[in-house]
């Protein structure tokens, strides 16, 4: 193909057709288009975007560039996407819920990213837990029991992957168009007839403002109704990190608690929320009755039935879900941030906690490092708490003095202790809603 035309249009502010942009994806996953012209025309899309046609065009032709899962015309499969944030451990209990409401969930998950925690990492501290499946075998467990995670397949939507690393070095990452055909064509091939996407927001987020976040939101449901799938987005705030935990094994502890009836009351929100979201799509009702369903399912011991089921699957240990604590390897040593003053917790920067995590070794600090998955940070207090001198702000689970040395100083700032000028009552900002808004 002209590849210099086909720039020179994008670079003038032109119009693709839905046939050259086909090409175009083919022959850079085949090698024939250079990186170097291919980052070329991504910059050029980074300025001048692409038009609502050009961007369905462009998603459809990643998600055909390799595999495509087909569960055939007897499933509904409704999936999630969170757009990643600290602590957000919601699809490890997110997908059993889902199921025990009676939805079929294929959710097919990635490793961690930056500052964010990946499901794939925090799955892979279950002994004997699966975490990627072939696709055979991922088709048949969805089928038998309603339900099943694994890692992305690099038979699917190959293009994106190739054309991800690429924006990854060029600094296009932050262009609209791109993320939400990158988000979306994962989703296509994966073989989902309906989308819940969780667009994080706050420090702990890629986007930290609301706008931004409902832009995004905005964009991922057009883009996937235009596509012919059911679509519903929630902003949910990530101003501090979700729950307690902070880590790999320690996050699949908190999921599990909360599947048995205790664990904290936003992660509990955030699940409940995105579970009704997907009953909605999946049973044709309304977002509060889907939300009462999976808060039943919840209460009544069926999401953590069907956790064993999933795990069971998967190879894991089944004590899991009775004993976590027995089952899983959290790091011996302990350490504490202490508050300096006392007054009220002004703030808590998640995304300096989730680099203090990633420095201890729960997340990777260089391609395909392997990850201390018994490391992890626990917020002793969340924002909005009143606290004294010497009061307990972080307790840190690690197991080399080294690496604690390297996250102490991000913890040490993560922490904003300001003097109590509030009428408002202690606890007060806690008691707020988890969800900021809504996308349909």
């Amino acid at each position: 193909m002209d590849m210099l035309g086909f720039i020179e249009r994008k670079r003038d502010g032109g119009v693709h057709q839905g046939e050259e942009i086909a090409r175009f994806v083919k022959a850079f996953a085949s090698g024939e288009v250079p990186d170097y012209q291919a980052a070329a025309w991504l910059m050029a899309v980074y300025f001048n975007g692409l038009s609502d046609e050009e961007l369905r065009d462009f998603t459809l032709a990643l998600a055909r560039s390799g595999e495509t899962l087909s569960f055939g015309d007897d499933l509904f499969l409704v999936d999630k996407h969170s757009t990643g944030g600290v602590g957000d451990k919601i699809t490890l209990l997110l997908v059993p819920l889902a199921a025990a409401c009676g939805l079929s969930v294929a959710k097919l998950s990635g490793p961690g990213l930056g500052f964010t925690g990946g499901t794939v990492d925090k799955l892979e501290a279950i002994p004997g837990f699966r975490t990627h499946l072939p696709s055979g075998e991922f088709l048949r467990q969805v089928k038998r029991i309603g339900c099943a995670i694994s890692g992305h397949s690099a038979d699917l939507a190959p293009a994106e992957g190739k054309f991800y690393s690429l924006r990854d070095v060029t600094a296009t990452v932050p262009s609209l168009p791109l993320i939400c055909s990158s988000i979306v064509s994962k989703k296509i091939a994966g073989g989902a007839d309906a989308f819940v996407f969780d667009v994080k927001c706050g420090s702990g987020a890629f986007m930290e403002d609301f706008d931004s976040a409902e832009t995004l939101a905005e964009a991922l449901v057009s883009l996937s109704k235009s596509l012919g799938k059911k679509a519903i987005a929630l902003i949910t705030d990530m101003d501090q990190p979700l729950g307690e935990w902070v880590g790999n094994a320690v996050e699949v502890l908190e999921a599990v608690r909360v599947l048995k009836g205790g664990g904290p009351a936003d992660v509990r929100e955030v699940a409940v929320s995105l579970a009704g979201a997907m009953v909605s799509l999946g049973k044709g009702v309304s977002f509060e009755e889907g939300c009462a369903l999976a808060a039943e399912k919840l209460d009544d011991g069926s999401a953590l039935e069907k956790m064993k089921v999933l795990v069971e699957a998967q190879g894991g240990e089944v004590r899991l879900c009775c004993e976590p604590e027995a089952v899983l390897s959290i790091a011996p040593e302990t350490a504490f941030v202490r508050a300096k003053t006392g007054g009220r917790l002004a703030g808590i920067d998640a995304r300096a906690v989730g680099e203090g995590v990633k420095r201890l070794g729960g997340g990777r600090m260089a391609l395909g490092e392997p990850i201390d998955l018994s490391v992890g940070a626990r917020m002793a207090v969340k924002k909005g708490a009143a606290v004294s001198a010497g009061d307990t702000l972080l307790e840190i689970r690690y197991g080399c003095e080294e690496k604690l040395k390297a996250s102490l100083p991000f913890f040490e700032k993560a922490f904003l202790v300001e003097e109590i000028v509030s009428t408002s009552p202690p606890g007060e900002e806690m008691k707020r809603s988890l969800v900021l808004g809504t996308v349909m």
